[in-house]
């Protein structure tokens, strides 16, 4: 009669991924609102500061359209750290801090297109330059 080494381990405990189940609805409520706020605050104080700056140019046009771009540019910043967020929200099966994030991400967009759409309307393109057209006029023809 042969009996097993008592050195052998047993079965492995299975792992527990993020997405393995789903995030308890108190925790996921919790952390939805606490970001949503979190990134509610940054989003407004980030553009206060951007119109601060253009409101500080006093006049001066290229520091207040360098102001609005450096606007445009941190806010499609944000655009794109609201969604990666929301994907990670994804992952880890949190319904209700995926369904804030992607509230917060059409908000940030709804934004940055009103943004670019009131910059198109401020700087309509220029009217395309009369071209030159000559007429060749040759001797003993008549040429108006």
């Amino acid at each position: 009669m042969t009996h097993a080494p008592r050195d052998t381990p047993g079965p492995r405990p299975r792992r527990h991924w993020p997405w393995s189940r789903r995030t308890s609805t108190g925790a996921d409520v919790t952390v939805a609102v606490l970001l949503f706020l979190l990134e509610a605050v940054v989003l407004v104080l980030g553009l206060f500061g951007h119109g601060m700056e253009g409101w500080a140019a006093q006049g001066d046009r290229e520091r207040i359209e360098a102001a609005e771009l450096a606007g445009r540019v941190w806010l499609s910043r944000c655009l794109v750290a609201v969604l990666v967020l929301a994907v990670v929200a994804m992952v880890s099966r949190a319904r209700w801090t995926v369904v804030a994030h992607l509230l917060l991400a059409a908000g940030v967009a709804a934004l940055l297109v009103l943004d670019q759409h009131d910059r198109d309307r401020s700087h309509p393109t220029p009217e395309p330059r009369p071209r030159l057209e000559f007429t060749l006029c040759l001797s003993g023809d008549r040429c108006d």
